[in-house]
Formats: C-alpha cells, sequence, structure tokens
C-alpha cells in the first residue's frame, strides 16, 4: 500500500494557497460552493457589481465548475447522488472578476483556465484543482454532505450548491498561487514541437512519385 496523500482543509487562507507547488496532489477536507451553471456565475459577476453579497457566503472561498445532484427535501438538500465536474474554461471570461472581487483562494475543475484568469489567481493567492474527468463515482465518495443551495430558480445542478468535503480527489494543483500553469507549460510544450509535427505531415518526395 503506497502513502496516504496529503490532506488540505478549504477554505484556504491565500498564504496556505502560495505553500501548494505545481503538481501537488492531494486530498481536501472542508467546505467548497459548485455550479456548472453558466447563468449561475454570470448572475454572480451581475450581483457583485451591484454591491450585493451573494446568497452564500463566498469571499475567501472555495469555487468549483461542478454539477451536484441531491435529493431535494423541505428543509434544503437530502442525501447526495453524485458530483460531476465540468470544464472551467467555458467560463474564462467570468473567473478574473470572480477572484478578484471574492479574493477566491482555490478554484477548480476540468481543463484548466487562461491567462487573465491566472493572472487574477497570482494577485489573490488562489489555486487551481483539476479533478480527474470521468471519475464521478470516486469524487462523490468524497463528498459527506450538499450542506446549502441558493437560486433555486434554477435547476439543481446550476444552483450555487455548498458541499462538505472529506478526503476529496485526489486532486492535482494544475495553477500555483504564484501564476504556475500545467495547462500553459503544455501548450508551450504543443508549439515547439508543431514544426517537427507539420514537417512529419508534409508528403515526402517518395510519396509524390507516381508509377509511370
Amino acid at each position: 500500500m503506497g502513502p496516504s496523500l496529503p490532506r488540505i482543509t478549504l477554505p484556504l487562507t491565500p498564504e496556505a494557497a502560495r505553500t501548494l507547488k505545481l503538481g501537488d496532489v492531494v486530498l481536501l477536507d472542508g467546505d467548497a460552493v459548485a455550479t456548472v451553471g453558466m447563468p449561475t456565475q454570470k448572475r454572480m459577476v451581475s450581483e457583485l457589481e451591484a454591491g450585493r453579497e451573494l446568497p452564500l457566503p463566498l469571499r475567501g472561498g472555495s469555487f468549483f465548475h461542478m454539477g451536484v445532484s441531491y435529493e431535494e427535501a423541505a428543509t434544503g438538500p437530502g442525501p447526495l447522488h453524485y458530483v460531476n465536474p465540468t470544464t472551467s474554461s467555458r467560463f474564462d471570461h467570468l473567473m478574473p472578476s470572480l477572484i478578484r472581487t471574492l479574493g477566491l483562494s482555490a478554484t477548480g475543475g476540468k481543463g484548466g483556465l487562461g491567462a487573465e484568469s491566472v493572472a487574477a489567481m497570482r494577485e489573490v493567492g488562489c489555486v487551481y484543482f483539476s479533478f480527474v474527468g470521468g471519475a464521478s463515482a470516486l469524487l462523490s465518495q468524497g463528498v459527506q454532505a450538499v450542506t446549502d443551495c441558493a437560486w433555486t430558480d434554477l435547476i439543481m445542478q446550476f444552483r450555487l450548491n455548498r458541499i462538505r468535503l472529506d478526503g476529496f480527489g485526489p486532486v492535482i494543483v494544475a495553477i500555483d498561487a504564484h501564476g504556475n500553469s500545467i495547462y500553459e507549460r503544455l501548450m508551450n510544450s504543443a508549439r515547439e514541437r508543431m514544426p517537427e509535427i507539420l514537417q512529419s505531415l508534409r508528403p515526402s518526395p517518395d510519396d509524390t512519385e507516381r508509377p509511370q
């Protein structure tokens, strides 16, 4: 049996976020807010720009691009069915505003975020956790409960859903709070290889010869 992974409790302080290194693999405990809704995140930006607080406290908190499904009860969220991460880059144009205005210390999902979001993360002390795609069952085991929800006029996965984590993961620090990004490194590596790849796709003189 291999060594156990380090466990990180959310929300992080900016100082704690800055101690995490690119490529660290951890499990998460504590509280986070999650949604997959584009209308939700647009509403979040509008509310904050209007000087209104969000219905679930999120300042200095953790915000995940992840759907949450659960049983609905008269008193609020019931037992969890599952969680399922979505692609963060869909929300890249909204995230710099949310990261800065809320002072987020952690965000996460699949696929990473772009340069403007990374710059905002570096400013406030925020990390991006990459969630394994196709691992809904494993990730769901690390969610202890759905403790609250807001904006119930939206479908369940679009609502702001607060979740309590207990060994959630494993997750990877794919963008650290110093502006280092696994995704940028991969893109740079791909760009460097592109001439070689294009050259390999060009037909050789032998390929263009036709039998007489």
